[in-house]
């Protein structure tokens, strides 16, 4: 039992760390698929899978669809960085977006602010919320003819209200974001602070375009309608990113649309499928730490932690401290069961170290400002913990029950390699001889934990507990026979 526990902590200590160097190794050569060209006489340049597909002068499409996330960020930084080093014609975000990560669509707008492309915002249909914020980012906005952008109102992380004060304090510090990414690119600050904000009046002239106690939402057609010459918002409305193309005078050679890597959308599935991860987890732990010898189960553990906390790292809601902690919290457990088996309160500070780490982990917490200790801040994280909880309670429940008769499970084991340690020598008188009879009694002749050996009338023999650690001299007797596998239990 020491040598599996031990090679499991070891395995998790190995692969880890391997979550970062994968986050920074995880930006391969993109593959961009390039679709339609806007024209006849602009042919479209078939993707080679082994060299960049981007060339100069093409133009980049890039979806922003769903959650607005650190995931996202970390993608689209990606996708820019890369179109400005193969100096293309033009950056367009293909937006659909409800909204999502304020944190994370200022720091979108940030990196737009420091790009030198001309870039654009392809409404499609949706811009709510975060997505306006990023929308006023680029230097031109169309809109497809069925689209609205606006109702930036803050909420929780739960999509519940937000109180009074903190959604004025949120309300006030995001109204300058929107109205210096406006008047950076030219557009109407008023409008853009209507957004956000539903006790600002926006006006031109003397048309009230949103009155106080309403947050401005734009539907294309009122983001194109001229006031005093100029359109409120959009510059146009484009049937597709190839109508936009034309209509911004574009002079691509093609339309390439840059897609997000494995591994990117790997995080945002991640982060959705949270409770099932963790749920698989412990439910392996489980399996691995009834089974003798280091096995699939252990290892397929190993892997379900470390997805999940490589997944909720891409998407920015965790860090390396809490990473530290899971590791800390596994070291802990280990040493109670080697060096002091039996004294519970390492064990368990271990173990809450663990559970706690995992719970932070999904916790959308912004590092350069305090810990919000509202309990909607909580309210997404506490669900998917507690749905995990009941997953894996469940599921050991049921292995519990039913997992020494199941003979699939010991597909798990791996029994290749003999434990380490020192060796306990065997009278050469009991080899080959019988083993004992159900209701046999006996001591164990050394720790079980849960396998070891116990002593049947001078015959030493291999057993095995359903998961319960006796010590050396402990009397036992023979619970039931499974073949060669004899399963012992504490004489009453």
């Amino acid at each position: 039992m020491t040598h599996r526990l031990l090679a499991l902590g070891i395995s998790l200590l190995a692969i880890l760390p391997l979550s970062a160097a994968e986050e920074k190794s995880a930006t391969p050569a993109p593959e961009p698929t390039p679709v339609a060209p806007v024209a006849e006489a602009k042919p479209t340049v078939p993707v080679d899978r082994e060299m960049p597909a981007i060339r100069a002068g093409d133009v980049v499409v890039v979806p922003l669809k769903g959650e607005i996330t650190e995931a996202q960020f970390l993608f689209l930084r990606r996708a820019l960085k890369t179109a400005e080093t193969e100096k293309a014609a033009a950056f367009v975000i293909n937006m659909d977006t409800y909204g999502g990560s304020l944190a994370a669509g200022v720091k979108i707008l940030d990196l737009l602010h420091k790009s030198t492309l001309p870039t654009y915002t392809y409404v499609n249909s949706n811009a709510g919320s975060a997505g306006a914020l990023i929308a006023l980012g680029t230097k031109y906005i169309y809109m497809a003819p069925v689209s609205a952008i606006g109702a930036a109102a803050p909420v929780s992380g739960g999509g519940q209200e937000i109180p009074e004060t903190m959604s004025s304090k949120i309300i006030s510090y995001y109204s300058g974001y929107f109205r210096s990414a406006a008047e950076k690119n030219g557009y109407n600050p008023d409008i853009a602070e209507a957004f956000i904000n539903k006790d600002k009046e926006a006006k031109i002239g003397d048309i009230v375009i949103s009155p106080a106690g309403n947050l401005l939402t734009l539907s294309a057609q009122e983001a194109v309608k001229k006031y005093q010459g100029k359109p409120l918002l959009a510059s146009g409305i484009a049937d597709s990113v190839a109508d936009l193309v034309k209509q911004a005078g574009l002079g691509g050679d093609q339309i390439v649309e840059f897609e997000p890597s494995g591994f990117e959308r790997l995080a945002l599935w991640i982060t959705v499928l949270a409770p099932l991860f963790l749920a698989a987890g412990g439910l392996l732990a489980y399996l691995e730490f009834k089974s003798p010898g280091f096995g699939v189960a252990g290892a397929l553990s190993a892997v379900c932690f470390l997805l999940f906390f490589a997944g909720h790292y891409v998407a920015g809601l965790t860090g390396f401290e809490v990473i530290a902690i899971f590791i800390l919290g596994v070291l802990l457990v280990l040493v109670e069961l080697i060096f002091f088996p039996g004294v519970l309160l390492v064990s368990a500070l271990g173990l809450a170290l663990m559970m706690g780490s995992l719970f932070f982990a999904m916790v959308d917490h912004w590092p350069s400002r305090p810990m919000d200790l509202d309990v909607a801040n909580f309210s997404r994280a506490m669900i998917q913990f507690c749905v995990a909880l009941v997953l894996a309670g469940a599921a050991i429940g049921l292995v519990a029950r039913f997992f020494p008769s199941l003979p699939f499970f010991r597909r798990f084991m791996l029994v290749a390699s003999a434990p380490s340690g020192v060796s306990i020598p065997l009278p050469e008188a009991s080899l080959g001889q019988p083993l004992p009879g159900l209701g046999e009694v006996g001591a164990a002749v050394s720790a079980l934990r849960p396998s070891g050996r116990a002593d049947f009338g001078g015959n030493w023999v291999d057993v095995v507990t359903d998961g319960e650690f006796l010590p050396e001299g402990t009397p036992v007797v023979v619970d039931r026979l499974d073949g060669h596998q004899v399963y012992v239990r504490r004489k009453p």
